[in-house]
C-alpha cells in the first residue's frame, strides 16, 4: 500500500531528522528504533514528502510471509497461460524497488526471520532473484527504512546480525517536556495548565520503578481530552477540591492500557497510577517556617506533626525508607506464624525436609563482604543508595551480599534484604534474557489455511477439475511445544553468589514461559521440592523470594533431583521435554544420575562458580543427557546461557 505524503509537524526531533535525511540522501538503509509515540512514522513521512518520494508501507507481524512481501504468481493465470511476467503480482518490496520508493517496514522485530532473510541480498546488492520471474534490480532511489520498538518483549525477537550489519541505526527517545507540551497543545488546543499536568503525569510513568514501559505522548493527549471533558461535565476546575478524583478517573482510562507492569510483580496498572498521582498532584502547603528549616543530627528537618513527612516513603510491606535509602523499622507482625521466621521453627532444625535454620551474624558478614558495613551501617539498616553504587561497580558482589543478607541473624535486615533481593534478581533476569525467535518455520501442508504453494500444488494436481482441498498445498507457520524443568541444587555448596545466580535463573525460566514453552522449577538436596509445577504461573518475585529464603545444606543426590524433574515433565503434552540442571554436579549420595535420564529428551547443565572438578562432572552428565554444559562465572552469564538452552 502506498501512502499519501501530507507533511506532518515534527516537534523536538531536529537532530534525528537531520541524520535521517542525510542517511537517505546517501542511499543508506536505516532502522529507526524507539518506544511508541516518539514520532518515527511522522518523521519518515515528513522527510519523504520533502524528497518527493512515495512511501510503501508494510505492517510487520508474525504472518508476513516471503510471498506476501515479495509478490507471487496468480494461480488462475498460471493455469491458463503459464509462468509469464504478466501473471506475477508485485508485493510491497518489488513495488518499492521498481518505483524508486521508500519501503517502510513497521514493527520490524515482529517479522519472522525467514521473511527477513529475503532482504539480505536486497540490502547488499540492490537486487533479488525471484523463481521463474528472474532477477529484479532496485531503481536508484530505493531505500529500506524499518521501525521497531525494542522495549516490547511480547511477540518480538532480536533482529539477526546479518540484517543489522547492513543497516544504519537511529535511536529515538522521548522528546523533552517542553516538546511534549507543544505536541499535546497542537493536537488538543486545550489550556496550558491542563496540558502541563497531563504531560507531567504521563512522563512520570516512564520512571516508576514498577513499570517496564511507560506511556507515550499519545497517553498525554488522551488524558487531556478526557480530563477536560470530565471536568466540564462535573462543573469543576483543576483547583476544585474534588478535581483530583476526576483526574484519577481520566488517568486510569487514558494510561492504564499503555503502561506495562514489571514482570513478576503482583500489582495492577491502576494501583501504580494512583502512586504516581499521589506523588505528582500539585500540593498547596504553607512554606516552611524558619525554625523548621533547622536540621537535626541526621541532616533532616525536625518533624512537624501537621505536615506529612516526604523524606521517607512506605515500602510494600509497610516499612519506611529514609531519605538516605535505609530501611528502618518493621511492619506490624500479622496474626499467625511469621513467614519470614518459618525456617526457625522446630520443623526446620536442620533436617532434610526443609531449609536449614543456620543464620549469618554481622561479624561473619563483615568477614565475608568488605562492603557490608557500608550497606548495613547499623542493626536493622539497609542503605539502598550504597547498594545501588555497589551494584553498578560489582554486580556479582552486590548479588552475593544480598543473598547472604537474606539469611542474616538480624531479623529487620533479613526482611528488608529478601524483599529487595527478590526485586533486583527478577529485574536482572528480565534485562539479561534475550528473546529468541523460537522454532516456528514455514512448512508445506495439504488442505490447510495459509499461502498457496503453487509449485507443490501443480506437482500434485490430478486430472480432476476443479482441484479438491487435498490437492492444494499451502505454506503455514508451525512450531512445537516444549516443556522445561529447572532443577536447582540447594545442597551445602549453594550460598552467596551461587544462590543469587539460582534466583536469576529461576526468574528467567519463569519469565520465558509462553504458549509454546511450559516451565517448572524445583530444588533438591537429598530430596526434591517443587516450587512451581508445570502449568502453574507464579509471580517471579514470589518464586525468587522463596528460593533465596533457602540456605544450602545437606547431601547432593542428583538422581533425586532429575527423577523429580522427570516426574514433572512426563504428564505434559509436549514435543520435547528438557531439564536444565543448575548444580556443580558433585554427587555425594544416591544412585548414578545417568540411571534416571530416560524420558528426558535433553539435559542441559549450568554449573555456577565453577571448579575444574565441577566442569568435568557437568560436561560428562550433559553429554549423557544429549545437552550442553555451560559455566556461570558471573550473574551476567545467566541470561545468555538460558537463551542458548531455551532459544
Amino acid at each position: 500500500m502506498t501512502l499519501g505524503t501530507p507533511l506532518a509537524a515534527v516537534v523536538g526531533l531536529r537532530r534525528e531528522r537531520e541524520i535521517l535525511a542525510v542517511a537517505l540522501r546517501t542511499y543508506r538503509h536505516v532502522v529507526l528504533e524507539g518506544p511508541p509515540g516518539t514520532g518515527k512514522s511522522t518523521l519518515l513521512r515528513s522527510i519523504a514528502a520533502d524528497m518527493g518520494q512515495d512511501l510503501v508501507f508494510v505492517e510487520g507481524n508474525a504472518e508476513l510471509t516471503p510471498a506476501r512481501l515479495i509478490g507471487q504468481y496468480d494461480p488462475a493465470g498460471v493455469l491458463a497461460e503459464g509462468y509469464v511476467p504478466s501473471n506475477f503480482s508485485d508485493g510491497p518490496l518489488l513495488t518499492a524497488m521498481r518505483g524508486s520508493g521508500l519501503l517502510y517496514l513497521e514493527e520490524f522485530n515482529r517479522i519472522p526471520e525467514e521473511t527477513l532473510n529475503v532482504l539480505i541480498t536486497v540490502l547488499t546488492e540492490g537486487s533479488i532473484t525471484v523463481p521463474r520471474l528472474g532477477t529484479v534490480r532496485a531503481a536508484a532511489g530505493f531505500r529500506l527504512i524499518a521501525a521497531m520498538n525494542p522495549f516490547d518483549a511480547i511477540g518480538t525477537a532480536r533482529v539477526s546480525q546479518a540484517i543489522a550489519d547492513r543497516m544504519c541505526r537511529i535511536v529515538l527517545g522521548y522528546q523533552d517536556a517542553a516538546a511534549e507540551r507543544a505536541i499535546v497543545t497542537a493536537v488538543t488546543g486545550k489550556q496550558p495548565s491542563l496540558v502541563a499536568l497531563a504531560v507531567q503525569l504521563s512522563r512520570a510513568t516512564r520512571h516508576h520503578r514498577d513499570l517496564a514501559m511507560g506511556s507515550s505522548v499519545r497517553g498525554a493527549i488522551d488524558l487531556v481530552l478526557l480530563l477536560d471533558g470530565l471536568l466540564a461535565d462535573r462543573g469543576q476546575g483543576l483547583s476544585a477540591a474534588d478535581a483530583r478524583e476526576t483526574a484519577r478517573d481520566a488517568m486510569h482510562t487514558a494510561l492504564s492500557g499503555r503502561i506495562r507492569v514489571m514482570d513478576g510483580l503482583e500489582r495492577t496498572p491502576e494501583s501504580i497510577l494512583d502512586d504516581i498521582l499521589e506523588a505528582e498532584w500539585p500540593r498547596r502547603e504553607p512554606p516552611p517556617s524558619e525554625d523548621r528549616a533547622l536540621t537535626i543530627a541526621g541532616g533532616r528537618p525536625p518533624p512537624d506533626p501537621g505536615v506529612e513527612d516526604h523524606s521517607s516513603v512506605e515500602l510494600d510491606d509497610g516499612q519506611r525508607r529514609s531519605g538516605r535509602g535505609k530501611v528502618v523499622g518493621l511492619p506490624p507482625r500479622p496474626a499467625g506464624p511469621d513467614p519470614f521466621l518459618a525456617d526457625s521453627s522446630p520443623a526446620f532444625a536442620g533436617g532434610e525436609s526443609g531449609p536449614a535454620s543456620r543464620r549469618t551474624g554481622r561479624r561473619e558478614m563483615e568477614s565475608a563482604h568488605p562492603s557490608f558495613t557500608e550497606i548495613s551501617p547499623g542493626v536493622g539498616e539497609l542503605d539502598e543508595t550504597a547498594l545501588a553504587r555497589l551494584m553498578s561497580a560489582d554486580a556479582d558482589e552486590a548479588a552475593a551480599l544480598l543473598a547472604d543478607l537474606a539469611v542474616a541473624t538480624d531479623r529487620e535486615l533479613r526482611v528488608a534484604a529478601r524483599r529487595l533481593a527478590a526485586r533486583i534478581l527478577v529485574r536482572m533476569a528480565r534485562v539479561g534474557r534475550t528473546p529468541s525467535r523460537g522454532t516456528r518455520r514455514l512448512t508445506p501442508r495439504r488442505g490447510a489455511e495459509g499461502d498457496l504453494d503453487l509449485e507443490r500444488t501443480l506437482d500434485r494436481l490430478s486430472a480432476a477439475w476443479p482441484p479438491t482441498a487435498e490437492d492444494l498445498v499451502t505454506r503455514t507457520w508451525s512450531g512445537h511445544r516444549r516443556a522445561v524443568c529447572l532443577a536447582i541444587d540447594r545442597s551445602g555448596s549453594m550460598s552467596g553468589l551461587a544462590l543469587a545466580i539460582a534466583g536469576v535463573a529461576a526468574a528467567g525460566v519463569v519469565l520465558a514461559a509462553d504458549e509454546r514453552l511450559h516451565t517448572s522449577v524445583l530444588t533438591f538436596a537429598r530430596e526434591a521440592e517443587v516450587l512451581q509445577h508445570q502449568g502453574q504461573r507464579r509471580a517471579a518475585e514470589d518464586l525468587v523470594l522463596e528460593l533465596i529464603s533457602l540456605r544450602g545444606h545437606g547431601m547432593t543426590d542428583l538422581a533425586a533431583g532429575l527423577h523429580a524433574a522427570r516426574q514433572e515433565l512426563l504428564p505434559v503434552s509436549a514435543d520435547q521435554r528438557i531439564v536444565v540442571l543448575l548444580s556443580d554436579c558433585l554427587q555425594t549420595v544416591g544412585e548414578p544420575p545417568e540411571s534416571v535420564l530416560q524420558g528426558i529428551d535433553q539435559l542441559h547443565v549450568l554449573y555456577p562458580v565453577p571448579s575444574k572438578e565441577a566442569e568435568v562432572a557437568a560436561r560428562a552428565l550433559a553429554a549423557r543427557g544429549g545437552g550442553t554444559a555451560r559455566p556461570l562465572r558471573s550473574i551476567r552469564d545467566v541470561g545468555p546461557a538460558l537463551t542458548r538452552v531455551l532459544g
